[in-house]
């Protein structure tokens, strides 16, 4: 059954049908469809546009057809155009003439921008509640390893010593942020859409301020052709689960690389690996691969999206049917790339002593080194040409600054002392490093209390 057929004098061409179709995948709007028609039944027997029996029997009608799509036993099928015709189509089956008289007051173009706004602020729970599980599965690994140390990089190579409390502590911060970024969606999308009508409201006396309310909306939108044509917090939405992935492929690029056999800082879980179909020996990231490539097709909803909408005249235009299908990709994508990281990492074996072992080497000393000149009185970029010739010393002699002798340091600067070893030991060059963020242990118990009143008093 189609909502339009009176002005045709032909059947819609079947090909046209499967072109125009959209309820191949709108059909996970059911819940919210059928909640958005509850609501504006309701209002319209408050503002006396339908009896309290129409209601009733809408509301009855809805009800059943919901909960016999979640249980299975009325399938959503592919005649149909799209959800809100199947749903409609059904009720008036069951109800009859009251059934006909839902759609008073509404048009097609409001209520799919209604289900669509009620899908993704329910999916904004969804993920924020994942990536909230993400930071505490985060959140312990520093906990744990407030003085498990390693080299921390620039340019992938070795520049200063940290803790892998204070490295992984990046990502809590970039988490941190992303749910941040889907907080202020849900809250600048949450004016609704309902009674805009088409493009230019309804001249029934609808009550949008109700329907709102019952909805949980803040209140109606402001500009009916707006409202209709606005897919902003799609486009918002796709761009923070875009950065989301690219936090994600970043903590995968690590994963990758400290799981090789140069570094084998870690170690993967067996149930988050594969192996090899010709190499018995490999265990691959595969996992942190496939997250990693992931990321380029979220990138691609964004960038579809915005391209569909850049040449758009208000109000509605069926182009922004394409919408859906992006949308809900991404969303299920970020969804389960959020879900396997956060187990993925949660099972990981940390090889503290190869991270120690590394960190002890690539000179990563050489700016406590210079550091310790400085307290001396040495002007530091004077202090930094002595270390560069120690540093090239040790190349020579191919042994660490820790390993260079006292006569070898005097040699090039009187300054040095027997206290340079204390100086430039990995504990010390950590734990010096105490202003507010940095990785000594006692800035990082700041960092974790903070952490800790952000998760549990959320």
């Amino acid at each position: 059954m189609k909502l339009w057929g009176g002005r045709f004098t032909k059947e819609t061409n079947k090909l046209v049908h499967n072109f125009n179709s959209s309820i191949s995948f709108d059909r996970r709007l059911f819940r919210q469809d059928i909640e958005g028609s509850i609501a504006h039944a309701t209002m319209l027997e408050k503002q006396k546009i339908i009896s309290k029996d129409e209601r009733d029997l809408i509301i009855k009608g809805l009800s059943d057809i919901r909960e016999e799509i979640i249980e299975g036993s009325l399938e959503i099928s592919q005649e149909y155009e799209d959800i809100h015709s199947f749903v409609e189509s059904h009720l008036i089956k069951r109800i009859g003439e009251a059934g006909k008289k839902l759609h008073t007051g509404r048009s097609r173009n409001d209520q799919v921008a209604l289900d669509m706004k009620l899908y993704i602020r329910d999916e904004i729970n969804v993920l924020d509640n994942l990536i909230k599980t993400f930071l505490l599965t985060i959140h312990k690994i520093m906990k744990e390893n407030t003085q498990t140390y390693m080299p921390g990089f620039t340019h992938l190579q070795k520049a200063q010593p940290v803790t892998l409390s204070h490295h992984i502590g990046a990502y809590f911060e970039m988490f941190k942020r992303d749910r941040s970024r889907l907080s202020d969606i849900k809250k600048r999308m949450n004016a609704s859409p309902l009674g805009s009508g088409a493009l230019a409201g309804t001249t029934y006396p609808l009550d949008r301020e109700y329907c709102a309310l019952l909805l949980g909306f803040d209140g109606p939108s402001l500009n009916s052709m707006d409202s209709v044509s606005d897919r902003d917090y799609l486009i918002e939405l796709l761009s923070a689960l875009s950065t989301i992935m690219m936090h994600l492929s970043r903590l995968s690029e690590e994963v990758i690389i400290w799981n090789s056999n140069e570094y084998r800082f870690i170690e993967l879980d067996d149930s988050y690996s594969t192996g090899s179909s010709i190499m018995p020996q490999k265990k691959n990231p595969d996992i942190a691969e496939l997250v990693r490539g992931k990321t380029g097709r979220v990138y691609g909803a964004l960038i579809s999206l915005l391209t569909t909408m850049k040449g758009l005249p208000l109000a509605y235009n069926k182009d922004m049917q394409e919408d859906k299908e992006l949308t809900f990709d991404a969303i299920d994508t970020v969804k389960s790339c959020i879900a396997l990281s956060s187990e993925m990492l949660s099972t990981m074996k940390f090889n503290k002593d190869i991270m120690e072992d590394s960190a002890t080497k690539g000179f990563i000393n050489a700016t406590d080194a210079a550091d310790y000149l400085v307290n001396k009185g040495v002007p530091f970029r004077d202090a930094h040409s002595i270390i560069g010739k120690l540093v090239l010393e040790c190349i020579d002699k191919n042994i660490s600054l820790d390993k260079l002798s006292l006569e070898d340091y005097k040699a090039i600067s009187p300054e040095f002392d027997d206290d340079i070893y204390e100086a430039i030991s990995l504990t010390t060059c950590v734990n010096k490093r105490n202003t507010f963020g940095a990785p000594s242990k006692e800035a990082m118990q700041k960092v974790l209390a903070l952490n800790e009143e952000y998760l549990y008093n959320d």
